[in-house]
This record gives structure tokens, C-alpha cells and sequence, in this order.
């Protein structure tokens, strides 16, 4: 039984001795850290410094809208299987597609219309 995992063993090992042998190698052989400055240890984000305070919170907004992000492209990865295997399915396919796709114009309209999709 142990024979039918020895490659897998094998090659594992060879993997941490691999990280090991450049990890080694590294701190050996690269330059030497210098003096930390206190600008290395701010985040960094998007090319910007973050100005953003450990105790800043974001508005319901950006929640809403990263759950009608979320949502709405679910719903589109549901449609994928269908327009794939659309002619092994048939017309009873289209037809539910043609309403699930129509069901969801409704509630992108009624959410954009209740002014959850505007940035305050």
C-alpha cells in the first residue's frame, strides 16, 4: 500500500527540500536588510497610501452593492450550463432561460429604481 504513495512522498519531499535549498540560499546569498522605515509598514493599496483609519467603517452602500455584485453574477454563471447544452435541453430550456432572464431585468430595474446601485 505504502508503495502506491511512494511517488507522492517523493515528490513532496523533493518540493520542501527544493523551498528549503533557495530559502537558504536567500538569506545567504541576497542583500542584507537594511534599516526598516516607518513608510514600509503602511499599507499600500492601489498605487495610493491608504488614508483609511483602523476604525473607519463603510456606509451600507458598499455592502448592498457587493451583494448585487455578487448576486447578479451567480445568476449569470447559472446560464452558462444552458446556452451550453441549450439544444440537448430543448424548448422547455429557452423558456424557462427566457423567464429566469426576464425575472432578472425585473429585479436589476426595481433595484436600480429604489437607488441602491447610487454611490452616497
Amino acid at each position: 500500500m505504502i508503495r502506491s504513495y511512494l511517488p507522492a512522498i517523493v515528490f513532496v519531499g523533493l518540493g520542501a527540500i527544493l523551498g528549503l535549498t533557495f530559502a537558504v540560499l536567500n538569506s545567504v546569498l541576497g542583500p542584507k536588510p537594511r534599516r526598516r522605515w516607518e513608510m514600509q509598514d503602511d499599507p499600500y493599496e492601489c498605487g495610493l497610501p491608504s488614508d483609511v483609519k483602523k476604525n473607519f467603517r463603510f456606509g451600507i452602500s458598499f455592502y448592498l452593492i457587493a451583494m448585487l455584485f455578487i448576486l447578479f453574477d451567480i445568476e449569470a454563471i447559472f446560464l452558462v450550463p444552458v446556452a451550453i447544452q441549450l439544444d440537448a435541453f430543448g424548448t422547455f430550456a429557452l423558456t424557462e432561460t427566457i423567464v429566469f432572464v426576464v425575472l432578472l431585468i425585473i429585479a436589476f430595474v426595481y433595484v436600480w429604481r429604489r437607488g441602491a446601485l447610487e454611490w452616497k
